[in-house]
């Protein structure tokens, strides 16, 4: 039986055109696939198959918000780490430690694609993060 060692990137954001640049973005330049959803709860029933090495996720979306998102899938997976991305104010100091599942950083919108590379890589599950394309 083979298995696939290859980890991914995932990105949930409700704004497809926002998710559409980032996934983009992070896909010319990273070296690892990059999986994007609007919907937490599509991504929810792919995270296992999908291997992520990390998970990058808005925190306001309408059905369920970032951090209700990293929270199950701490319960499915508490090895992934996770990154909240949003437009709002966002104190971690607000949560209790234990509710904030493998959440690792939240990174205030906006930001340039290269700090959001620089997280993904710091945050990354495992020894071996991906790598970054030179252009």
């Amino acid at each position: 039986m083979e298995t696939n060692d290859v980890q991914s990137i995932v990105i949930v954001d409700d704004e497809k055109s926002f998710t559409d640049m980032i996934g983009n973005l992070l896909q010319e330049h990273f070296t690892v696939p990059v999986y994007t959803f609007t919907r937490p709860e599509d991504a929810l029933k792919k995270i296992t198959a999908l291997r992520p090495g990390i998970i990058v996720t808005d925190y306001y979306m309408p059905e369920m918000n970032g951090l209700e998102f990293i929270r199950a899938v701490h319960a499915m997976a508490p090895e992934i780490p996770s990154m909240i991305i949003t437009g709002h104010s966002f104190n971690l100091d607000e949560h209790s430690p234990d509710g904030l599942g493998n959440l690792k950083e939240v990174l205030p919108k906006p930001f340039r694609w290269q700090q959001l590379a620089a997280a993904i890589c710091r945050h990354w599950h495992g020894d071996n993060p991906p790598s970054i394309r030179v252009s």
